[in-house]
C-alpha cells in the first residue's frame, strides 16, 4: 500500500465534512495520511431536475465508485443512505463512523434570533408537539423536499402540503427557507448537526410520523473487495454498534428490491441485552397506505434480522405497494442502487 491513500468524495460542504473525518480518524487509529480528491458525480450536474426525476442518490455514488474500480482512488467515503443496496462486484463496505442522530428534522424559517426554533423555543419532544407544528404550517404548506420516502410519510400527517424538490449545499437550501420559498423544509437531522446547523432543528420528527432513509446518519468507507490493506488500516477506526445498524437497514431493503429513491424507511437501534431493535415502513407514493413491521435480534445477526423483517413487510403486501411505486416512476426505476 502506498504511503498515502487517495480518498474519493463529492465536493459538497457535507460530503467534504465526511472525507475529512475519515481521514483525521485513520490517522489517529496509526493508519496513512489521505489524499482528498474531489469527484464530480452525475448528482451533482443534474441539480436543477430532482431525484426521483433522475435516478435517484445513486449518481451520488457511482462516477466515485467507478473511480475506486478503475484504481484511481484507493478508498471512497458516502452518506451510506446514499449507496446502492447491492454494491458493484469487487466493492466492499470495510467500515463506519458513529452514527450521528439518524431522524429527519423539520426546519422552518429563521426567527429574528437566527434560529429556526417555534418562537425562540424548541419544541418539547412530546405526542403533543406535532400538533403544535401541525397548527404553525397550517392546512396547505409549501415544504422543501424532493424524497419519496419524506413526501409518502408526511403525505399522512398533511394531506394539504405542497411538496417541492428542492437541492444545494445546506447553507443554499436554508437561505431559500429564510426568503420565505418555503414554509418549511424536511432535511436530515445528521447533516444539520455535522455542519453546526443543529440550532436550526425545529422539530424533530419522531420514527412514528417519519422512519428515516436506511443508512441515515452513518458515513460509509468503500473500498475494492481484494485490497486487504486498505480494509486493515480502516479496520481499527470502525464503529460496531453503527455497522451492525447499518448492515440490518441495507439486508432489509435488499430483501425489498427497493432503490434510492423508493418510499421504505427503516431505522435500527440499539436494544436491551445486546441486540437490535429494527422498525421499517413501505408506504404509497400518495400517502394512501403503509406497511410497517418491527423485529429485534442480536448484533450478530443483524443481516439475517433485515433480511427476516423484509420477508414479513413482503408477505404483509408491501410488495405491491412497491411494484406501484416503481411503475409511477417509469425509466427512473430502471437504476436499481
Amino acid at each position: 500500500m502506498s504511503q498515502v491513500l487517495r480518498l474519493g468524495t463529492r465536493g459538497s460542504q457535507l460530503a467534504l465534512w465526511q472525507a475529512n473525518t475519515v481521514a483525521a480518524a485513520l490517522a489517529a487509529a496509526g493508519g496513512p495520511p489521505c489524499e482528498i480528491v474531489v469527484i464530480r458525480t452525475s448528482g451533482d450536474q443534474l441539480q436543477s431536475a430532482p431525484l426521483s426525476q433522475v435516478g435517484g442518490k445513486r449518481l451520488f455514488v457511482k462516477e466515485i465508485e467507478d473511480a475506486l474500480l478503475r484504481g484511481d482512488v484507493d478508498l471512497a467515503v458516502h452518506s451510506s443512505k446514499d449507496m446502492p443496496a447491492v454494491l458493484p462486484e469487487g466493492l466492499a463496505i470495510a467500515g463506519v463512523l458513529p452514527r450521528e442522530d439518524p431522524l429527519d428534522a423539520l426546519v422552518l424559517p429563521a426567527m429574528a434570533d437566527g434560529s429556526g426554533l417555534m418562537d425562540g423555543k424548541a419544541i418539547s419532544h412530546q405526542p403533543s408537539a406535532i400538533e403544535d407544528v401541525l397548527q404553525r404550517l397550517g392546512q396547505s404548506p409549501s415544504i422543501g423536499t424532493g424524497s419519496v420516502r419524506r413526501i409518502a410519510q408526511l403525505t399522512r400527517l398533511l394531506p394539504g402540503a405542497r411538496f417541492t424538490p428542492i437541492r444545494g449545499n445546506l447553507d443554499t437550501r436554508l437561505r431559500k427557507l429564510d426568503q420565505r420559498e418555503h414554509d418549511a423544509l424536511v432535511l436530515a437531522a445528521a447533516g444539520l448537526r455535522r455542519l453546526g446547523f443543529a440550532s436550526r432543528i425545529s422539530f424533530p420528527l419522531p420514527v412514528e410520523v417519519c422512519v428515516p432513509a436506511p443508512g441515515q446518519g452513518i458515513v460509509a468507507i468503500e473500498i475494492r473487495e481484494d485490497d486487504n490493506a486498505v480494509r486493515a488500516a480502516t479496520a481499527p477506526m470502525s464503529d460496531p454498534e453503527a455497522a451492525a445498524a447499518l448492515m440490518a437497514e441495507r439486508a432489509l431493503v435488499e430483501t425489498l428490491g427497493g432503490g434510492c429513491q423508493t418510499p421504505v424507511g427503516a431505522l435500527a437501534t440499539p436494544a436491551e441485552g445486546d441486540r437490535l431493535e429494527l422498525v421499517a415502513v413501505v408506504v404509497a407514493l400518495d400517502g394512501s397506505r403503509a406497511v410497517r413491521g418491527q423485529a429485534t435480534g442480536s448484533h450478530s445477526e443483524a443481516a439475517a434480522l433485515g433480511a427476516r423483517l423484509g420477508a414479513q413487510l413482503i408477505a404483509d403486501g408491501a410488495d405491491g405497494i412497491l411494484a406501484e411505486a416503481r411503475r409511477a416512476q417509469g425509466a427512473v426505476e430502471g437504476i436499481q442502487p
